[in-house]
């Protein structure tokens, strides 16, 4: 059953048409890959679908929820972690995470136990009351989803959820990304530049080009159709045209720089 359906979703900014006509259903409880070149239509896509842009044209809805006439309604039913550092190192896991369930509106007897049950969850128990300061790159990403996770979301958008780290805290965050949908059933919807990511963790992927969906299926679908010993970078360059490129302008290097620096 879709959580998550878009109809003939547009955005335009002036004549520039960055999202062209999206249709697209997500099912629940899946991990879903959106994947693309910078300037695809990757992140105007994710601004839509959680309510913090409107569409020039076409229709989403979420849980049967309309992002537009309902956003309000939306928004608690969503959980966003977005790729810039949202984390507060002046204070500790823990003290973020409580702030997070007061700004969720959680019942003041649910807070001191979901926040808890998070930090396990997370792996973060022992560092709780740590300086988020001195937390490294993989502990941060960990706790910025268990922020986005507190109020149990029905649907979790990830947007570029390792980036900046190493192999092994990349793989530590995969484990728990996996952990998150076995366990809750939660529905997550992911951008990523790393192909072996969307192949390790994607149930199905989208390729996003010039605002349009180019491809779509499970990794390993993708990767048939193209016949041969492929992998899903071949298919990335086979319907986008062109290698991968993480960089984009001077601008999007600069934030993704920072970011990776902030997480260490």
């Amino acid at each position: 059953m879709a959580i998550l359906e878009t109809e003939q979703l547009t955005r335009k900014f002036g004549d520039f048409t960055a999202v062209n006509a999206l249709t697209l259903n997500v099912e629940a409880g899946e991990v879903f890959g959106l994947l693309g070149p910078n300037g695809a239509g990757k992140t105007t896509t994710i601004k839509m679908l959680t309510t913090l842009l409107p569409p020039t044209a076409g229709s989403a809805q979420i849980a049967g929820l309309d992002v537009v006439k309902q956003a309000s309604a939306v928004r608690r039913i969503i959980g966003y972690v977005p790729q810039m550092l949202s984390a507060d190192g002046t204070l500790t896991g823990y003290e973020n995470l409580l702030i997070f369930a007061k700004l969720y509106d959680l019942a003041r007897e649910a807070r001191e136990k979901r926040v808890r049950e998070a930090l396990s969850f997370m792996g973060l128990t022992d560092a709780a009351d740590r300086l988020v300061r001195t937390y490294s790159g993989g502990m941060i990403r960990r706790l910025e989803i268990a922020q986005s996770m507190i109020h149990a979301p029905r649907v979790l958008f990830l947007d570029e959820p390792t980036v900046g780290l190493d192999p092994v805290a990349r793989n530590t965050v995969w484990d728990r990304i996996g952990e998150l949908r076995r366990e809750y059933g939660t529905t997550i919807i992911l951008t990523t530049h790393y192909m072996e990511e969307a192949d390790a963790l994607c149930n199905r992927v989208a390729i996003m080009h010039l605002g349009v969906i180019a491809a779509i299926g499970t990794p390993n679908e993708l990767k048939q159709n193209l016949g041969g010993n492929v992998t899903l970078d071949d298919v990335f360059a086979h319907y986008t045209g062109a290698a991968l490129e993480a960089g984009g302008n001077y601008r999007e290097t600069f934030r993704a720089r920072r970011t990776a620096q902030r997480l260490g």
